[in-house]
C-alpha cells in the first residue's frame, strides 16, 4: 500500500510538471510530456464551453390500453429550425458569413472565421431589418437571404491583407499598462493608461490545448526562447500564465491561421512584437479576453 501511495504521488508530481513547462509551439501532433523541471504555475486552463441542444422529451403515458387511431399516433411536434452557423463556430463559412454582413455595414471588424458576440449581434440586426426570426443564429432562410442580397466575397474580403481590426478593450484594459488581448478579434493591442499605443495580429491555442482566459501579469521575459517540451523556438517571448506566453511564431507568419498555438498568444508581425517586447516589463498586466 505504501508503495502504491509513493507511485501515485510521483505520477501526480510529474504532471504538474509538465503542465507548468514552457509548453508552447505550432499545433502538429502531442509528444510526450516532459521532464524539464519549471517552477509550478497555476494549469487551471478549461476547455472552451460546449452547449449541443438536446432534446430529451419524454414519452407521455399512454391514456388508454385499447388502440385509438387518434391516440396511438399522436402527431411529431415540428422540428426546430436548424442552425446551419450559430455562436460559438468557427470555419470558413463563417467567415464568408462576416464578409457579406460587413458588404452590408451589419459588421466593422474584418473576418476572422469565429462566430462570437459582434457576429451574433450583426446576425441579429440583419434577421430583424429583413423579417426573419431574429435568433442571432443562422438558418437556412437567414443564409439564403444574406447571399440574394450580398455579392460572393473576393480573397481581400475574406482575408484582408492589413492588421484586424482591434476589439473594443476590456475594462480591464483601461488602467496602466496592459497587453490587451482579443479572443474574437484576433488582436493584442498594448495600451498604456486606457490609451492603445500599437496593435497586431494574434493567433491561440486549439481546443485542445486552450490560451487561458482572465487577468494575469508578465512574470518574466526572453529575447531568444525554445519551448522545453516541444523544442521549437519563441522569439520575444513573455511569460504571463505558467507556460503560457505571447511571442512570435514563425510558423503563424507562414500559415497564418490555418494552424494553432499549444496555448501560447502567437503574433505574426516580428518587427511590431520586438518593438513591444523593449517596452513591456515584468510585472505589466495581461489580459485576455473573448
Amino acid at each position: 500500500m505504501h508503495r502504491q501511495r509513493v507511485i501515485v504521488r510521483a505520477l501526480g508530481v510529474a504532471a504538474a510538471v509538465a503542465l507548468a513547462a514552457t509548453a508552447c509551439g505550432p499545433q502538429k501532433t502531442e509528444p510526450a510530456g516532459s521532464s524539464s523541471v519549471v517552477p509550478s504555475a497555476s494549469a487551471a486552463g478549461s476547455s472552451p464551453e460546449t452547449s449541443p441542444s438536446a432534446d430529451d422529451k419524454q414519452a407521455s403515458p399512454s391514456a388508454s390500453a385499447s388502440p385509438s387511431p387518434s391516440a396511438s399516433a399522436s402527431p411529431s411536434p415540428s422540428p426546430a429550425v436548424k442552425a446551419l452557423m450559430s455562436n460559438g463556430d468557427e470555419s470558413e463559412q463563417v467567415r464568408e458569413l462576416q464578409a457579406r454582413l460587413k458588404q452590408l455595414k451589419y459588421m466593422t471588424v474584418k473576418p476572422t472565421g469565429f462566430y462570437g458576440s459582434k457576429t451574433t449581434a450583426a446576425v441579429r440586426a440583419f434577421q430583424a431589418k429583413n423579417g426573419l426570426t431574429a435568433s442571432g443564429s443562422v438558418d437556412e432562410a437567414t443564409w439564403k437571404k444574406l447571399q440574394a442580397l450580398s455579392k460572393k466575397p473576393s480573397a481581400d474580403e475574406l482575408r484582408p491583407p492589413e492588421v484586424n481590426e482591434a476589439d473594443a478593450p476590456d475594462p480591464r484594459c483601461m488602467t496602466g499598462r496592459v497587453m490587451c488581448i482579443s479572443k474574437e478579434s484576433r488582436t493584442l493591442a498594448w495600451m498604456i493608461d486606457g490609451k492603445v499605443v500599437s496593435t497586431m495580429d494574434v493567433r491561440f491555442g486549439s481546443e485542445n490545448t486552450p490560451t487561458r482566459e482572465g487577468e494575469f501579469s508578465v512574470g518574466w521575459k526572453a529575447k531568444e526562447w525554445t519551448s522545453t517540451i516541444y523544442h521549437t523556438p519563441m522569439p520575444y517571448a513573455m511569460f504571463f500564465s505558467g507556460g503560457q506566453a505571447v511571442h512570435y511564431s514563425a510558423d503563424f507568419a507562414a500559415r497564418g491561421y490555418n494552424g494553432a498555438s499549444h496555448g501560447c498568444v502567437n503574433v505574426r508581425d516580428k518587427v511590431k512584437l520586438a518593438a513591444l517586447f523593449d517596452q513591456v516589463k515584468v510585472g505589466d498586466k495581461v489580459v485576455v479576453y473573448w
